[in-house]
């Protein structure tokens, strides 16, 4: 591959990750998704890994969302209505679980419960048979302060690439969804949801692969 392609085929995406050797000294592959919230990044995640499955390589995914601070700490920290920016997840705590998906064969993390709004300590895991795991995520690059060290422990790069207004509709339906009004889906949508996207969009780190395939 080029340093930076743009694929569209779920097939070319498990041809680019079924390329990647294993580095020496390595439990598995680490691929990660990366993009802004509404881009699809968690349905990429879990085709991608039933076609790897299916090809012969077994894979698993593991969200970066487990690791949202718990609502109380965000109210202490006055940072609830900002739930989803970078500075409101435990950045290190996801560092050690990548660290820990390179280097170890069994591997337990947290999982985020979107119904009760909570992570839920010890309910993933990754055994010993998996081969790549496939980490979603909004800041797995992201240029900036403990965010941008995630970079080098990636064996594969994929930004998720939607646009703007998409985005926005998205999140705006996610939120009709989950029983917000129509102006408050909205006024949610703008006043957090799409201010994570912008921050995001402007301190990209370069992928090795641009997404724009079907992700919804």
């Amino acid at each position: 591959m080029s340093k930076t392609d743009t694929l569209t085929a779920l097939s070319d995406l498990v041809d680019a990750v079924q390329a990647r050797p294993l580095q020496a000294g390595r439990a598995r592959r680490l691929v990660a998704l990366a993009g802004a919230p509404g881009s699809g990044k968690s349905t990429l995640a879990s085709r991608l890994v039933e076609a790897l499955c299916a090809a012969g390589t077994q894979a698993a995914v593991v969200p970066m969302d487990g690791f949202h601070l718990d609502n109380r700490l965000l109210a202490e920290r006055d940072l609830l209505p900002r739930k989803g920016a970078p500075e409101t997840f435990d950045q290190r705590g996801f560092a050690r679980l990548v660290a820990a998906l390179a280097s170890d064969r069994d591997v337990i993390y947290p999982i985020f419960d979107r119904s009760l709004d909570l992570a839920i300590a010890g309910a993933g895991a990754v055994d010993g048979a998996c081969e790549v795991a496939v980490l979603e995520g909004n800041y797995l690059l992201f240029d900036s302060d403990g965010w941008r060290d995630l970079a080098p422990m990636w064996d594969l790069s994929v930004r998720v690439d939607v646009p703007r207004s998409v985005l926005r509709q998205r999140l705006v339906e996610r939120w009709h969804i989950h029983g917000l009004a129509p102006a408050e889906a909205e006024a949610r949508a703008d006043g957090n949801d799409m201010v994570n996207a912008d921050r995001i969009l402007a301190a990209a780190l370069p992928a090795q692969i641009t997404w724009k395939g079907q992700t919804e």
